[in-house]
């Protein structure tokens, strides 16, 4: 075992591409080195939004999501480039196979980002700090792209590590320093604290991540669920999650359709088998311990012609009602009330549950936190009694038995 290894015995990295889109278009045309970079969606796709900046674009204030227009006051000779997701995808796969050449134990997070347990690395590599420099020089020489790098105990602070300094920044952040380092910042500056949550938490007194970190834990839970528990524990260090390198995000989307026998018109046969296929997708998603940003419907007419009408959400899910309730509005907005001989739902964009922030509005916050019981409820009535026992907000047919449901709910206290 590496020497380094603190008293949990793990050591983590926790490496972040910097301006990844960017760095990628960059590598692959050189004469953009140095220029102000931007990839920026067309018009029609995502309406002339920022997706990603290169470092001399931040540098005039230009930033994710900011208007296209606006960025080019700010820097009228920028270069823009539309997304080329193939390219970002193959390059990821490269990074992440010269990462699995440090250590087996390796997490893919997401496109441009992922864990290494180095704990049991050969002690030839070096100190951490070595390791780390080691692969920044490797993704740099081989790929010419830049990292950050967190080195941690757990899987938190290496990723809180990561952010701290930016790009091609290399940065420990122990548990000792937690009190010194982490606690004077503001609640929102924590990674999984978004800007609805900590409004929210400010509202009760929680300005910073030290207030976070000692504040009551009813209190907490009672605000924002198991979310707010999870915050409340990683603000003192603790994250006991292993680097888990099975879960490698190979489901691009998990999708499920129907074709009807014949030309259906009527709505509420449609949105019946929207809200079965929607339950699927939920039911996959959560077996899979995923989320999805973006909710796809396809329509396909009695005349074969098929369209797609996608949403990018607000806020990650994962609940076949959620998935239902987004999917239901899509079709309504775009159905023209013709025949209808197939209909699809897809969930895309998707992510680990537990490694994205949930920045909701106090709202979305209160929903789950006072739904979260049911649904655990729900979930085991139907595991055990089967899935059309019971559901979130429409009567079913078949009946269990009292004694049953309340040795159930008793269990779920």
């Amino acid at each position: 075992m590496n020497q380094w290894a603190p008293k949990s015995g793990r050591i983590i990295l926790h490496v972040d591409m910097n301006s990844f889109f960017a760095s990628v278009e960059i590598a692959n045309d050189p004469s953009l080195k140095g220029k102000p970079v931007v990839v920026a969606g067309n018009e029609k796709e995502r309406r002339g939004i920022i997706v990603t900046a290169s470092y001399e674009a931040r540098a005039f204030g230009i930033r994710a999501t900011m208007p296209l227009w606006e960025a080019r006051k700010k820097c009228p000779e920028m270069i823009v480039k539309t997304p080329n997701h193939e390219s970002y995808r193959k390059v990821s796969r490269q990074i992440f196979e010269k990462l699995g050449s440090i250590s087996p134990k390796i997490e893919i997070a997401s496109i441009d980002e992922g864990y290494i347990d180095i704990t049991d690395c050969d002690e030839n590599l070096g100190h951490p700090i070595q390791i780390a420099e080691m692969i920044q020089a490797m993704l740099l020489e081989e790929l010419d792209l830049p990292c950050s790098i967190g080195i941690g105990p757990n899987k938190f602070l290496a990723k809180t590590a990561s952010d701290m300094k930016k790009p091609l920044g290399i940065t420990i952040l122990r548990k000792r320093d937690i009190p010194t380092v982490l606690w004077p910042r503001k609640v929102g500056e924590m990674h999984g604290v978004g800007k609805k949550t900590e409004e929210k938490l400010n509202e009760i007194g929680i300005v910073t991540i030290e207030d976070l970190a000692k504040c009551n834990e009813n209190k907490i839970h009672e605000l924002l669920g198991v979310n707010g528990i999870s915050l409340r524990q990683k603000a003192n260090g603790i994250d006991e999650r292993e680097v888990d390198p099975s879960r490698i995000l190979s489901y691009k989307t998990i999708g499920q359709s129907t074709t009807f026998s014949f030309d259906v018109f009527e709505e509420p046969i449609i949105v019946e088998k929207f809200e079965g296929l929607s339950k699927k997708v939920g039911d996959k998603l959560i077996k899979k311990g995923l989320v999805a940003d973006t909710i796809t419907i396809t329509l396909r007419f009695g005349d074969r012609k098929t369209i797609n009408r996608s949403k990018k959400l607000s806020a990650p899910i994962q609940e076949g009602n959620e998935i239902f309730k987004e999917a239901f509005e899509l079709w309504k907005r775009n159905w023209n009330g013709e025949p209808l001989r197939l209909i699809g739902v897809t969930a895309s964009q998707l992510n680990p549950k537990d490694e994205i922030s949930k920045q909701l509005d106090l709202f979305s916050f209160e929903k789950d936190a006072k739904q979260e019981p049911l649904i655990q409820t729900l979930h085991k009535l139907q595991s055990k009694f089967g899935e059309q026992v019971i559901s979130l907000g429409r009567k079913k047919k078949k009946t269990i038995d009292r004694n049953n449901i309340l040795d159930i709910l008793k269990s779920t206290e």
